[in-house]
């Protein structure tokens, strides 16, 4: 079981993702943001949109963990999200404000909670049984692991085009 002073050093993590987002995407000239390598199918620009994406997802899973526990939430393929949605060609300026918007709304919603509230369960799919807690423990470095995958995409980019 967490402690509430763990629990809070990831809600106040959480909340930072938007600042580690923007600043990390300064790092990349957007004229790379298309590049597709060899090593990862994904470029940034499809990268940002997924995380939007994906956050919209956590926007819903938060709510159905406060208000609904014990209820299934649905799973996504986001490959298929990628490919179907076109996230190619999607205004990643959106992405960003649209992630900025939903994880600051779930970030107020969640810094509040009961105590109690961190031991409702969900059911997914492809993870089983999750607590809150568990749900925090993804989204929390949601973000940070995809910029290291950004990293990755940049590096190869430059190597590239040497």
């Amino acid at each position: 079981m967490r402690s509430s002073e763990q629990r809070a050093r990831l809600i106040e993590s959480y909340g930072d993702a938007f600042a580690e987002l923007t600043d990390a995407l300064k790092e990349f000239p957007r004229e790379m943001w298309g590049y597709r390598g060899q090593r990862d199918p994904w470029t940034i620009h499809e990268v940002v949109v997924h995380i939007a994406d994906s956050e919209a997802n956590s926007f819903v899973r938060a709510r159905r963990f406060i208000a609904e526990p014990g209820k299934d939430v649905m799973a996504y393929d986001e490959s298929a999200w990628a490919n179907a949605l076109n996230y190619a060609e999607q205004d990643p300026d959106d992405a960003i404000q649209l992630f900025r918007w939903l994880r600051g709304n779930t970030h107020n919603l969640i810094k509040v909670l009961p105590e109690n509230t961190w031991s409702n369960t969900i059911y997914h799919p492809e993870n089983g049984t999750m607590t809150m807690d568990d749900w925090l423990d993804i989204y929390e470095s949601h973000v940070r692991d995809h910029v290291g995958q950004m990293r990755e995409i940049y590096e190869e980019w430059k190597a590239g085009s040497k």
